[in-house]
């Protein structure tokens, strides 16, 4: 469904998310461009899960433009809030006029604190990707980078709540790490290498 020299439709308006995903998959020379520049709207996430929610932006996306369309949903889950915030992840940042995730992540400490979960805190960063065509196919993958919570959060690199998640094998977070070597290893990576080895064997 994608090949080296493609046009791909990224089904996203987060600069930051389009240039990450730019940089995994320029080594295939396949160039990337966003919703924004093709002025698609962004469809209300509807779904409970994150392939429910992928695939509906993926579809939505190819549909309106004839070109392939990748999305992804992603979030954090977080082992003793039984996997919450997940599919709701940027819901809990979510503040008059916009998001916060400063909130966010204020909301995941003083949850685990009124559960007195025990340390370490364990979470993951989940990712699930849709590669979709505009004929209706579609293809699933699924990463995940495993770690720890920490509060107060620290660093001011990445985006979301990259500051209170340790990845394994760490002693920083997301937030203090040079964002290429966080692209190595994230949830997004970890997806993103499960479509390299199907679309570019």
């Amino acid at each position: 469904m994608l090949k080296a020299g493609d046009r791909l439709l990224v089904a996203t308006h987060n600069r930051g998310k389009l240039e990450e995903i730019a940089d995994l998959l320029a080594s295939y020379r396949v160039s990337v461009v966003g919703a924004v520049e093709l002025g698609l709207p962004e469809p209300e996430e509807t779904e409970t899960t994150f392939v429910g929610n992928a695939r509906l932006k993926a579809h939505a996306a190819a549909k309106a433009s004839g070109l392939v369309a990748l999305a992804d949903d992603s979030g954090l889950a977080v082992d003793a809030l039984g996997g919450a915030p997940g599919v709701f992840t940027a819901d809990w940042a979510t503040v008059a006029g916009g998001r916060d995730f400063a909130v966010g992540m204020g909301r995941v400490w003083r949850e685990l604190e009124a559960a007195r979960a025990p340390e370490p805190r364990r979470a993951q960063f989940c990712c699930t990707l849709v590669l979709a065509g505009p004929s209706g196919e579609d293809l699933v993958f699924e990463g995940k980078s495993h770690g720890s919570l920490v509060w107060p959060g620290r660093g001011e690199q990445g985006h979301g709540f990259d500051p209170i998640f340790m990845p394994d094998g760490y002693n920083i977070t997301f937030g203090e790490m040079d964002r290429w070597e966080k692209n190595r290893l994230s949830h997004r990576a970890d997806a993103f290498a499960r479509l390299i080895a199907a679309c570019f064997p």
